[in-house]
Formats: structure tokens, sequence, C-alpha cells
């Protein structure tokens, strides 16, 4: 939880100093224009304030949720709407800031106007909407790698699962045929081994098994010990017959 807690407020945080860059920039080239520094602080304000809200708007809602579910006819339509929207409501708080209520009139030079408030807006917003669907372009490669890398190993783990054990068995099989059959001890624990091990891998990792078979590999465990023991070391194994399935 903390370390998703310091992530959130990184992420915050690189988002915040990017539009406190924005805004600076912006007061920067255009304060000069404005019969007041406060006046200019307001407008960049205002201005930097629309345009976030319209690029979240747009990366976090009509995005995933319109243009990555295919409908885009209704993305297109609502992307105008949210640009224009945003800059009427814009220019009406400009005129009030400004005290220049014709800001918000169709009236007067509305080439300039539109080209100020809609036209500059519509690409900032689209440029932004182009780094998002760049990003998840990058994620989602990113994912489909690591699912190939996944799916690779887990592949690999499987053949190794299967070749490794019949390699040793073989193995185990080769030596037991290289044992001289007159000794009956040495071939009587490799083949207790041999079973022990086959159940291990085979059939002790089910979630049921015959209760019968752990005894078996419990005897067989026993008379394996018992080979490192010398004759004061005694083992006796009690069980009912009737113990079963």
């Amino acid at each position: 939880m903390g370390m998703q807690n310091r992530t959130l407020i990184k992420y915050k945080l690189h988002h915040v100093l990017f539009w406190l860059l924005v805004a600076g920039v912006w007061y920067f080239l255009r304060y000069q224009d404005y019969d007041t520094k406060e006046i200019a602080m307001q407008i960049t304000t205002v201005k930097t304030v629309a345009l976030a809200m319209a690029v979240y708007i747009t990366n976090l809602f009509l995005i995933p949720q319109l243009l990555y579910k295919k409908k885009y006819f209704l993305a297109v339509i609502t992307f105008i709407l949210l640009i224009l929207l945003s800059s009427f409501i814009k220019v009406f708080v400009m005129g009030e800031i400004l005290n220049q209520p014709d800001m918000f009139s169709l009236a007067g030079n509305l080439k300039l106007k539109m080209y100020e408030n809609v036209i500059t807006d519509f690409f900032l917003v689209l440029t932004g909407a182009s780094f998002k669907l760049m990003y998840d372009q990058v994620k989602m490669q990113q994912r489909l790698a690591n699912a190939a890398k996944e799916k690779a190993e887990t592949e690999l783990s499987f053949l190794k699962s299967q070749i490794n054990p019949h390699f040793l068995f073989n193995s185990l099989n080769s030596v037991y045929f290289l044992i001289n059959k007159e000794n009956d001890d040495a071939r009587d624990a490799l083949h207790k081994f041999s079973e022990m091990l086959r159940y291990q891998l085979y059939e002790g990792k089910d979630s049921l098994v015959p209760v019968e078979k752990e005894l078996s590999y419990l005897k067989d465990y026993v008379d394996l010990q018992k080979l490192r023991k010398n004759s004061n070391c005694s083992v006796e194994f009690n069980c009912a017959t009737d113990v079963k399935g």
C-alpha cells in the first residue's frame, strides 16, 4: 500500500509539474499583452486549466471508453463538442476577467476568435491524445512481449519437467542392469529409490492419493535409511492390513 501511494504521488507530481511548466511558458510569452501581471496570471490560469481538463477528459474517457471500443463516430462528435464547450467557457471567463463581454459574442473578428480559442485548443488536445495513444501502444507491445516470454518460459519448463524425469529413470535403469545380478541388496535398494522418485514426481503431487501408496513409500524410505545404519539400529513398522483407499 505504501509503495502504491508513493507511485501515485509521484505520478500526480509529474502532471502538476508539467502543467506548471506549460503555464509558465505561456505566461512568459504573453504577459505583455495585458495591462497588469495579475490579469495575465489569471488569464494564464484559465487557459491552462481549460486545456488540462480537455486533455484529461479526452485521454481518460473518450479514448478508452469510445475510441478503444470502436465507437469512432461517437468519439469524433464528442471530441468536437468537448473542444467547443471548453473554448466557449474559457472565452466567457476571460471576458469576465478582462471586463470585455463582447469576447463571448460572435461579432467582431470571428476568424481570430476561432483560431485563438477553438482551432488552437483542437490541435493541442489532439497532440495530448496522440501521446496517450503512443503510450498505450508501447505498453501493449510490452505486455505482448512479456506474455510471449512467459509462455515460452512455461513451455520450456514443461519440456524440462518431461525430459529430466525420463532421463533420470533411464539412467537408473542403466545403472540397475550394470549391477551384478547376484547383488540383490544393491538392486533392491536402487529399485526402491526409483519407485520413491516416481511416486514423488508423478503421484505424490495430487490432492488425493491412495493411502496404501503412501505406506509403500514410507516403507521404502525406512528400508533405504536402514542401509545407512549398522546392526545396532532397529526399526519396527506396524500397520493394519485393512488400511486402504
